[in-house]
């Protein structure tokens, strides 16, 4: 992401320097209960002002992370119709594909474009145009400490792999970062978290006991991040989409008790890109329930259907906002129209 800054806290002379220990083990009455106890809430401290600075993150690049919707194929410069198929089976949509197709066969018109590469640098102009957004980028830019990352998404999608790339990064920046392993119900996704946390060197806040709580785990990480004084908390759900009315109830539960201690700064949806349109129909039902703010398209080096992004953007009008290009722990980046439209047609 070179050229982008974000704002961190200013490490001031009074902080301590001994890394924090996790209260995590502590034990939390549940937020539920603190929520029917509480009759009147007393005066709220006046806000704690925070020196901020500007800060660049560790840059990452999905340029080599796209595979080519053309790596076998090659469309014909005097046949442009053949494009229209390569992008539907590229997950763009009949619709989209013929909507760019229209538009490149005009642009190819006007440009007198004659050679297969001529065709190609519409295309990708014309899938820049399109997929470009001014809200793309993560909200890292408040005043407002900790930002807090709700992340949610089906098991399996690599929700949890994600957190700990992220976490990686922002501890790579000389970031603070605790992180709430809230997927409670299956000791599976706590086990893995706990190593990514390890790996990318973020304090984690788990269950006590399996199939605690949900939320008051959450309401405990948020609670350690505003103690210690943390640049940001990013919290895990439970994957489960076989119940709307659930899933609603608990998302709902996990954002007020985190609410009353400060803001959800993104809530980010992570989709399997090899999924393809049956990734939309999962965007769509998270979409209604959670108040996504922008969605992480992970295992895209793994297929060249990479035309869900375009129909996720248009069809829902959520910004794509980070992508997984491979295994490792930083084998992730930053959502570009320009990088991500060259790879699909290079």
């Amino acid at each position: 992401m070179a050229g982008f800054q974000f704002w961190k806290k200013k490490a001031s002379q009074d902080e301590v320097a001994a890394p924090v220990e996790s209260t995590a083990e502590q034990v939390v009455e549940s937020p539920v209960e603190l929520e029917a106890e509480v009759v009147s809430k007393p005066a709220e401290p006046a806000a704690k002002k925070v020196a901020v600075e500007a800060v660049e993150l560790p840059k990452r690049s999905l340029a080599k992370g796209v595979r080519s919707l053309f790596a076998r194929i090659k469309f014909n410069p005097e046949n442009l119709d053949e494009l229209e198929d390569i992008l539907i089976q590229g997950d763009f949509g009949v619709d989209a594909s013929l909507e760019i197709v229209t538009e490149v066969k005009q642009r190819a018109k006007m440009a007198g474009a004659q050679t297969e590469q001529e065709l190609k640098d519409i295309l990708v102009a014309v899938l820049v145009d399109k997929l470009e957004r001014s809200d793309k980028d993560l909200k890292l830019d408040g005043k407002k400490f900790p930002y807090v990352f709700l992340v949610v998404g089906v098991n399996g999608v690599g929700k949890t792999t994600t957190i700990g790339k992220l976490a990686k990064w922002l501890t790579d920046g000389e970031w603070n970062v605790v992180i709430g392993a809230a997927d409670t119900f299956r000791a599976a996704a706590v086990d893995q978290i706990a190593t990514w946390a390890e790996r990318a060197s973020a304090v984690l806040v788990r269950p006590k006991t399996e199939g605690q709580d949900p939320a008051s785990v959450a309401f405990e990480a948020v609670e350690l991040g505003v103690k210690t004084d943390a640049d940001i908390v990013i919290i895990d759900t439970a994957g489960r989409l076989q119940n709307k009315t659930d899933l609603m109830d608990e998302l709902g539960k996990i954002r007020r008790v985190i609410e009353k201690q400060t803001e959800i700064t993104e809530v980010l949806l992570v989709l399997d890109a090899t999924t393809g349109q049956n990734g939309l129909a999962q965007a769509k039902a998270f979409a209604e329930i959670a108040n996504v703010t922008g969605v992480v398209l992970t295992k895209l080096d793994g297929t060249a259907r990479g035309g869900i992004v375009f129909a996720i953007q248009q069809q829902l009008g959520i910004p794509v906002k980070l992508v997984g290009v491979g295994e490792g722990i930083n084998d992730f980046a930053f959502f570009d129209a320009t990088e991500f439209s060259r790879g699909l047609v290079a």
